[in-house]
């Protein structure tokens, strides 16, 4: 009697395989974290941190949540190189665990809140009235695009020409005599 060998096709070996990676895989998987309790007090850990539903929206969509604006006011720290307390005014009257006062949030006193919206309205007409209408194009205009970090974009310079208009190619000499009058 002839011994018989079991042979699977190729496609059923690669899913028991995969099948069998899988079991193994999950079977040393951390467990998945529990919820926590809220710490002494009702506070929450940081990570879990709740954001108040936002006011005082002028240019924003006021259908943002707070995560919402809170996550976008974050990006625009980092595209400006600059803290919440640039554009937020401080409220004396409440005063943080950490001793110092909150930010007012809805507060409009301070003149860089006003800048801040008009850059957000310049930024969105750019990227809607003529980025959009640019083919082919998947970057839109951001705060990063001039600040990269810095509150004040640098001024943009020009190089110097390469070469004289009126003169000779880079590397073929200096003009000679005075550059030709436009006749």
């Amino acid at each position: 009697m002839k011994p018989t060998s079991l042979s699977l096709p190729f496609g059923a070996v690669a899913l028991l395989t995969s099948v069998a990676f899988a079991i193994a895989t999950l079977a040393q998987a951390p467990p998945t974290p529990q919820a926590q309790p809220p710490a002494a007090g009702g506070a929450t850990p940081h990570h879990e941190r709740s954001f108040p539903a936002p006011t005082n929206l002028k240019v924003l969509p006021k259908t943002m949540t707070g995560q919402e604006v809170h996550e976008l006011m974050e990006t625009w720290e980092g595209s400006l190189g600059v803290k919440c307390s640039t554009c937020h005014a401080a409220n004396p009257n409440d005063i943080g665990p950490n001793g110092r006062p909150r930010l007012n949030f809805a507060d409009d006193s301070k003149a860089e809140k006003a800048t801040a919206r008009l850059m957000y309205a310049m930024t969105e007409d750019i990227n809607k009235n003529y980025v959009a209408k640019v083919p082919d194009v998947e970057n839109k205009v951001t705060c990063g695009t001039c600040h990269r970090g810095h509150l004040d974009p640098e001024v943009f310079v020009l190089p110097p020409d390469e070469h004289d208009h009126f003169g000779p190619p880079p590397g073929q000499g200096a003009p000679q005599g005075p550059p030709p009058q436009p006749k």
